[in-house]
């Protein structure tokens, strides 16, 4: 990923949405607080718009090969409209522009989208979802941006997260590669971008792809993965790939779901 896609923070910057108001408490969030909202993932729109399908039920997209159930946004309020059940808006954190719907089911809820306004920052959390083609976000909390420095930290915590999550890590043993341990709990480091000139044996590719199959994230997924993201993620010949999934397949380490190109791990992790 480009530093392209964490350019709009700059233009947040101009502090053209910023309410005095919004300035004389304490920040909410945190780098503590990212560790200890597992899960949650800090994302652009622009990394959003460019999500992986990963055509499964329990999570819809795949961002730097995690998945992109719950996330969190940050930007300014537009285009708020209320309704008698929930309230909407359009997000747009310089780098794009993405839907939010937040259900209104409580006076607490109520209380909490009179609070923010069009024009204000504001930090959501939410589940990303696809509708017609479109990805938006249904949000379970929207809270008012209260400290500029909020803005800086999210998209530190968004490059922080996009590189533990992309980068690899080569052990003493030269040959192998294993993925770093992420500071933010609850995101899996996914097995990517092979040092160029390195060659990798059939027994090593053999290891990759059914460490693929192993990681956490993927044994919760009860389809399993696509062929096609195993091969995305660890950036092999795809002949390669094939084989060692025809290889682990046949040894019964993995086995195929709803068709011929999901698989999942046998094994318990």
């Amino acid at each position: 990923m480009s530093s392209a896609q964490y350019d709009g923070g700059a233009s947040l910057f101009s502090g053209g949405g910023f309410m005095p108001s919004q300035a004389t408490q304490t920040p909410e969030s945190g780098f503590s607080k990212a560790r200890a909202a597992q899960g949650i993932l800090p994302l652009t729109v622009k990394q959003i718009s460019e999500a992986y399908d990963s055509n499964d039920d329990k999570s819809n997209f795949v961002v730097d090969g995690v998945d992109a159930t719950n996330v969190k946004l940050l930007g300014i309020m537009m285009n708020k409209i209320e309704r008698v059940t929930d309230v909407s808006f359009v997000l747009d954190d310089g780098t794009g522009r993405i839907n939010v719907n937040r259900w209104v089911n409580e006076t607490s809820d109520t209380n909490e989208m009179a609070i923010v306004q069009n024009g204000m920052y504001v930090t959501i959390r939410g589940s990303l979802k696809g509708f017609q083609g479109k990805r938006q976000v249904v949000a379970y909390s929207v809270r008012p941006v209260i400290d500029f420095n909020e803005v800086t930290l999210h998209y530190l915590e968004c490059i922080h997260v996009h590189l533990d999550n992309t980068r690899p890590k080569v052990n003493t043993v030269i040959g192998t590669v294993t993925p770093n341990q992420n500071d933010f709990k609850g995101f899996q480091t996914p097995l990517t971008n092979p040092i160029p000139g390195m060659k990798f044996s059939d027994n090593d590719i053999q290891k990759r792809v059914l460490d693929v199959f192993m990681e956490p994230a993927s044994l919760v997924r009860e389809q399993g993965l696509h062929i096609d993201e195993v091969i995305r993620r660890l950036d092999l010949p795809r002949n390669k790939i094939m084989e060692a999934i025809s290889y682990h397949n046949d040894l019964g380490h993995i086995y195929s779901t709803i068709d011929d190109f999901h698989f999942k791990s046998a094994m318990n992790g």
